[in-house]
């Protein structure tokens, strides 16, 4: 079983908005690290989240991301992904504009990685 580490806001959002998301992750094969359920929330500066997250990710074979446009623990948990080199898997972002932004490096960091052929090999 594949593990992954899915990226999506915590604070201000309720379980309930990620978990039909991790259901369906879940029965297709995937061992998720859902933050709401598997990190600690309980933490008054946000710094032992962070290291409980870095782990999980480290630990991940790639990252599902659900973004809002706003979360900045999210952005935080993609760069600690991007620096680990591990795959990005687009459940969903903002819509892709003109220019730089982070919705654009994205979209350009799925496309180094054969994404169907990971899934195929890793699920």
């Amino acid at each position: 079983m594949s593990k992954t580490f899915l990226i999506c806001p915590v604070r201000g959002h309720s379980a309930g908005e990620t978990a039909a998301v991790v259901k369906r992750l879940e029965d297709k094969g995937w061992e998720v690290h859902w933050p709401h359920r598997d990190t600690d929330q309980d933490d008054s500066t946000g710094l032992r989240i962070c290291i409980d997250n870095r782990k999980a990710i480290k630990d991940a074979d790639a990252v599902h991301v659900i973004w809002d446009g706003k979360s900045q623990g999210c952005l935080f948990d993609l760069g600690m992904a991007f620096a680990f080199g591990k795959p990005l898997i687009i459940i969903s972002i903002p819509e892709v504009d003109c220019g730089k932004s982070f919705q654009n490096m994205m979209m350009a960091w799925v496309s180094t990685f054969d994404i169907v052929e990971f899934i195929k090999n890793n699920t």
